[in-house]
C-alpha cells in the first residue's frame, strides 16, 4: 500500500471505532484488503479464535447491534456471515520459502469514549471523527491494525525466507481477545512474535525496543441480589444491594498492598437501584484488579473477591461474581529486543532508541507472547512513539500518521532481521 493509501485505511477505520467483539465493520474491512494480496492463508471469525476461551463477550442484542451497524456502514455480507456471534479477528500467512515462522500482533477494537469535536481535533479537522457516537478509537488500535497490513506488504516485496503470520486480534481492551487468539493452534508453530502498540508516551521518531513492566490483570463483574421493600413504611424487611455494593467498594480499596511488588484495584463502573423510596434489590459492580505479577494479581484477585463476598453476606445479599477479562505478564526477550534496537537505530527516520521502558498497564498480547515463549520461541514488544494531543483514551487522542510508515519499517525490517538470523 502507498502512504496515502495506508492513511485513507487508517481514518476509515478511525470512524468505525467497535467495541470487544463487535469489530464486525472493521474485520470485514481488513479482509477486503487482505483478500487482494497473494497469501497463502487468509483465517477469519470462528477459525482464529479458541471459542471457550473468549471472555466478556457482550450479549446477544448488542451484538446485534453493531452487526447491523457494519451492515449499514458497508461491510460486505458474505465477511459478516462468518463473523456471526461475534467471531471478529483475522489471521493472514504469508509463505515465502524454507525458514522461521515469524508473527506479528495487532489489535483493533476501540473504546467507549465519546470523540471530541473541537474544530482544532485532527480527525474533525479531516472529516475522519467517529461515525459511531460514544465510541472512537482512543488507544491508536486504528493505526495498529494499518500497520499490520504495511507490514504484511513490505515483507512480501522483501527477500524474506520463511513463514509470515499477522494477527489482528479483537477484544484487547478488555483483555479478552488474545486467550483465545492465543489457544487458537496458529501459534502452536511460531519461533518468534512481536508485537507493537504506538505512542505510550513516546514521541514521534522514538522506538522502544522492548516493553516491559506489564501488570496482569483480571476484570470482574459482580451482581450484587438482595430483597425489595418500601424504603418509608418497611426499611427494615429490604435488603439493601447497593448497599453491600458500597461496602465492596470501600472495602476493594482497603485490601493491602504487597511487598514482592506493585498492586492495584478499581471499581469503575456502578449500577443500582430504581426509584429513591424503594430498598435497592439489585446492583452491579465492574472492576479491576491487576499486579506486577501473574501471582500478584491473583493475590488481589483472591482478596477481592473475597471481600465482596463478605460484603454480600453482610447485608443479607447474593453476589455472582464472573471474570470478565484477564492478562498474565509477561517480558520481551533480549534477543529480539537487540534485534528490534539496532533495526531502529539504522533506520534515519528514528530520531531516538529506547531499549527498554515499563508499560505500567495491562495487555492481553502477553497471552499471544507466553504462548510462543512456552514452546520455546521468543517473543518481544514493541513501542511505536507517536506525538498525540491527548493522553491514551481520552477525547482528544489521535495519532501522528507519519508514525505509521515509521512502525512499518522498524518492523518489517525486524522480522527480516529474526528470519535470516534466527537468535
Amino acid at each position: 500500500m502507498t502512504a496515502s493509501n495506508l492513511v485513507e485505511l487508517r481514518r476509515d477505520l478511525h470512524r468505525h471505532p467497535e467495541p470487544a467483539w463487535c469489530e464486525f465493520y472493521t474485520t470485514a474491512r481488513l479482509v477486503d484488503e487482505l483478500e487482494t494480496r497473494d497469501l497463502d492463508a487468509l483465517y477469519v471469525g470462528p477459525e482464529v479464535l479458541s471459542a471457550d476461551d473468549r471472555m466478556a463477550v457482550p450479549d446477544d442484542d448488542v451484538l446485534s447491534e453493531w452487526f447491523e451497524r457494519a451492515r449499514e456502514a458497508g461491510a460486505r455480507e458474505d465477511v459478516l456471515d462468518r463473523l456471526e456471534g461475534g467471531f471478529t479477528g483475522a489471521v493472514a500467512v504469508l509463505k515465502r520459502g524454507e525458514g522461521p515462522t515469524v508473527a506479528l500482533r495487532v489489535d483493533i477494537d476501540g473504546l467507549p469514549i465519546t470523540e471530541s469535536e473541537d474544530a482544532d481535533h485532527a480527525p474533525v479537522a479531516g472529516e475522519f471523527r467517529s461515525e459511531n457516537e460514544g465510541y472512537m478509537h482512543a488507544c491508536g488500535h486504528d493505526a495498529h491494525a494499518t500497520i499490520g497490513l504495511g507490514v504484511l506488504d513490505a515483507v512480501a516485496e522483501s527477500d524474506f525466507q520463511g513463514t509470515l503470520k499477522v494477527f489482528f486480534q479483537p477484544g484487547e481492551e478488555q483483555v479478552a481477545g488474545g486467550k483465545p487468539m492465543a489457544k487458537s493452534g496458529h501459534l502452536d508453530d511460531v519461533d518468534y512474535l512481536l508485537a507493537t502498540h504506538v505512542g505510550l508516551d513516546h514521541p514521534s521518531g522514538e522506538v522502544v525496543a522492548g516493553i516491559e513492566g506489564f501488570l496482569a490483570a483480571s476484570h470482574f463483574e459482580a451482581e450484587f441480589t438482595g430483597a425489595p421493600a418500601h424504603a418509608g413504611a418497611r426499611p427494615e424487611q429490604g435488603d439493601n444491594a447497593v448497599q453491600a455494593m458500597a461496602s465492596a467498594i470501600q472495602n476493594l480499596y482497603g485490601i493491602p498492598r504487597h511487598a514482592d511488588g506493585a498492586t492495584r484495584v478499581n471499581a469503575g463502573i456502578v449500577e443500582g437501584g430504581t426509584a429513591t423510596n424503594i430498598i435497592p434489590e439489585e446492583a452491579s459492580l465492574g472492576g479491576e484488579v491487576r499486579g506486577e505479577t501473574t501471582e500478584l494479581m491473583r493475590y488481589m484477585e483472591e482478596k477481592a473477591h473475597r471481600v465482596l463476598r463478605s460484603a454480600a453476606e453482610m447485608h443479607g445479599c447474593e453476589v455472582d461474581i464472573s471474570t470478565e477479562g484477564r492478562a498474565p505478564s509477561a517480558a520481551s526477550d533480549d534477543e529480539l529486543v537487540s534485534i528490534v534496537s539496532a533495526v531502529a537505530a539504522a533506520n534515519a527516520d528514528v530520531e531516538s532508541v529506547v531499549e527498554r521502558d515499563s508499560l505500567g498497564g495491562s495487555e492481553d498480547a502477553t497471552y499471544l507472547m507466553q504462548e510462543v515463549q512456552d514452546n520455546g520461541g521468543l517473543a518481544a514488544y514493541v513501542g511505536v512513539g507517536t506525538d498525540h494531543p491527548g493522553g491514551h483514551h481520552t477525547r482528544t487522542f489521535d495519532v501522528d500518521e507519519d508514525s505509521i510508515g515509521l512502525g512499518i519499517d522498524v518492523l518489517s525490517g525486524a522480522i527480516l532481521d529474526i528470519a535470516s538470523t534466527r537468535p
